[in-house]
C-alpha cells in the first residue's frame, strides 16, 4: 500500500479527532449527564461532527484509501443507533387520516408573542393567532406564551385552555399554555428549582380516553446563535456555562420522567427541549415514546437555527399506543423557533 503523503497524514489526524468526537457522541445519549456532564456538551454539535466525518469518508473514497472505513463505520453506527437529522421522505399519507378518529397537536415556542420586540413587526401576536387558526390543530401547546392570554379571548375556537400564569406582578417566569378543543379534566405543573422555566401538563378527554399531555420548556443556554457571540465569549466560560445548563436540563428531565412513570394514562410530550435528539436529556424524556419527526418527518426538521444551520430542538413525542399519521414543520418566521404539528391516532381506534 502506498504511504500517505504529509498532507494526507494531516488529514488523517484531523479525521481521527473528528471520529473520536463522533464516538463520544454515540455514547453520550446512553450515559447519565450527571456522570459525564463535560462530555454531554458534545450532543449540541453532533450534526456538524457528522458532516465533518462524511467529508472525510468521501475524501478517502475518492483517493481509494481504506481510511474511509474509520468515519464510514462510525457514520453507519450513528445512523442505526441515533437516527438522522435529515430525512428524504416523510411517508405522510393524508388519505389515511380519518378526522373522526385522529387529532392534531401543535407545539410552538412563541417567544412571548414578540412582547420584547425581538422582531421588527407590530403584528406578530395577531399573525400567530392567524397562523394557528389557519392550520386549525385540535390542541396547541405554546412555550414562552404571553401573560395576557390568561384573560383575552383570542383563539376562541378552543373551548378549553390552561395558561400557567398567576395574576399579579410578573416575576420573569416563562409561561406555558395549552389550548384544546377537547375537555381538559385536570391541570398541573412541574416546577423546576432555581429556574424560570417549567413544564405543565393537562389531562384531556379524547374520545373517552384520558390522555396526559406535557408541555415542556427545558433550561435555555441563553446563547445568541451568532458567530460574534461564540468569538467574544471565552471558550472556557462558554463550555462551563453549557455544562451547567446540561446538568439543569438533566434534573428537569428526571422530574418529568418521574411524573410520567407515576401515571397510567397514555402520554404525549411536546415542547422546547433546548437540546438535540443526540442528548441524554432527550433520551431520558423520550424513553419508548415515538418521535413524530423520526416517524413521518422530512428534511432537516428545523425548529431553530444556529449559525444559519437548521437544528431540531422542539419535539412531539407520543406513546407507542398512538400511531403517528403525519408530521409537519413550518417555515413561518414568527419567533426564533419554528412551529411543528403532528397528527395522531390511537391504534385501538383504527
Amino acid at each position: 500500500m502506498k504511504k500517505l503523503s504529509f498532507f494526507d497524514k494531516i488529514i488523517f489526524l484531523l479525521n481521527t479527532l473528528a471520529a473520536l468526537v463522533l464516538i463520544i457522541s454515540l455514547l453520550a445519549p446512553y450515559l447519565s449527564t450527571k456522570l459525564i456532564s463535560s462530555l454531554s456538551v458534545v450532543s449540541l454539535i453532533v450534526p456538524f461532527i457528522v458532516i465533518f466525518n462524511l467529508i472525510f469518508a468521501v475524501y478517502w473514497l475518492l483517493k481509494k484509501k481504506r481510511n474511509f472505513l474509520l468515519s464510514g463505520t462510525l457514520l453507519l453506527l450513528w445512523y442505526l443507533l441515533l437516527g438522522p437529522f435529515y430525512q428524504i421522505s416523510n411517508g405522510n399519507d393524508d388519505s389515511n387520516i380519518d378526522n373522526e378518529k385522529s387529532f392534531s397537536i401543535m407545539s410552538f415556542n412563541a417567544r412571548s408573542f414578540n412582547e420584547l420586540r425581538q422582531l421588527e413587526d407590530d403584528n406578530i401576536e395577531s399573525r400567530i393567532y392567524e397562523f394557528v387558526t389557519k392550520h386549525n390543530p385540535d390542541i396547541v401547546c405554546f412555550q414562552e406564551a404571553y401573560y395576557a392570554m390568561k384573560r383575552n379571548d383570542a383563539l376562541s375556537q378552543y373551548g378549553y385552555k390552561f395558561v400557567d400564569f398567576i395574576y399579579g406582578k410578573h416575576q420573569g417566569k416563562v409561561i406555558q399554555a395549552v389550548y384544546s378543543k377537547y375537555p381538559i379534566v385536570k391541570i398541573d405543573s412541574i416546577p423546576f428549582p432555581k429556574s424560570s422555566n417549567n413544564a405543565i401538563y393537562v389531562d384531556i378527554l379524547i374520545n373517552q380516553d384520558t390522555v396526559r399531555i406535557y408541555n415542556v420548556h427545558l433550561q435555555s443556554f441563553r446563547i445568541v446563535p451568532g458567530l460574534n457571540t461564540i468569538q467574544n465569549e471565552e471558550s472556557t466560560k462558554l463550555f462551563e456555562k453549557s455544562r451547567s445548563v446540561m446538568l439543569k436540563q438533566y434534573e428537569q428531565a428526571n422530574s418529568i420522567r418521574e411524573n410520567m412513570e407515576a401515571t397510567s394514562y397514555k402520554k404525549i410530550v411536546v415542547g422546547d427541549f433546548n437540546n438535540t435528539q443526540y442528548s441524554n436529556v432527550y433520551h431520558k424524556i423520550k424513553g419508548d415514546l415515538n418521535d413524530s419527526y423520526l416517524e413521518k418527518g422530512k428534511g432537516f426538521g428545523r425548529t431553530y437555527e444556529v449559525l444559519k444551520f437548521p437544528i431540531r430542538i422542539d419535539y412531539i413525542l407520543a406513546d407507542p399506543e398512538f400511531e403517528v399519521l403525519s408530521h409537519q414543520n413550518y417555515d413561518e418566521r414568527l419567533s426564533d423557533h419554528y412551529p411543528i404539528m403532528a397528527t395522531l391516532r390511537l391504534k385501538s381506534h383504527q
